[in-house]
């Protein structure tokens, strides 16, 4: 009898469960969480992208050249930095970093002075053009930065610059 009861017992136990189980709602339920793995029941809120960094005026160079030993600013290079002055009065949250450069030729203090001295003339030329100068910062890397590892004049040449860069 208690075999019996326990037979009983357990058809009773799985014909309940049978009877209070949800009716299919026609799809699987494996198939419906892999076809919406990447949904979430809370919308996120993406924070605003920032502004993109403006990296200069369009189509005009951001590398001002100089001669050997030198550090003011050729006639040629001048409407590159009246054009990079133009773009920064224009847009008054634009802030640069003139980074100065020399060739391999000379000492290592030497070279870091004569890019500062670089660096400090397109600053000193681009605030004469109206440019405040709290939102241009000078600085020089000397040889440490070299455009060119070519020992011909063209690739010192190359080496021989100051860089805008835009933050």
């Amino acid at each position: 009898m208690k075999k019996n009861f326990r037979i009983l017992a357990i058809v009773a136990l799985g014909a309940t469960l049978v009877g209070c189980a949800a009716p299919k709602s026609g799809r699987d339920d494996a198939t419906y969480y892999y076809s919406n793995k990447g949904a979430s029941a809370v919308a996120k809120v993406e924070p605003p992208a920032p502004p993109p960094v403006q990296n200069g005026p369009a189509g005009v160079s951001k590398i001002v050249y100089f001669d050997f030993d030198k550090y003011n600013i050729r006639p040629g290079d001048r409407n590159i930095v009246e054009a990079h002055a133009s773009f920064m009065r224009n847009r008054p949250s634009s802030r640069v970093v003139i980074e100065g450069n020399t060739d391999q030729r000379g000492g290592r203090e030497y070279n870091l002075a004569l890019g500062q001295r670089r660096a400090d003339a397109v600053q000193r030329a681009l605030t004469q053009l109206g440019v405040p100068a709290e939102r241009i910062e000078a600085i020089s890397w000397g040889t440490e930065k070299p455009a060119s590892l070519a020992t011909t004049e063209e690739g010192y040449q190359l080496n021989r610059r100051a860089e805008f860069s835009y933050r």
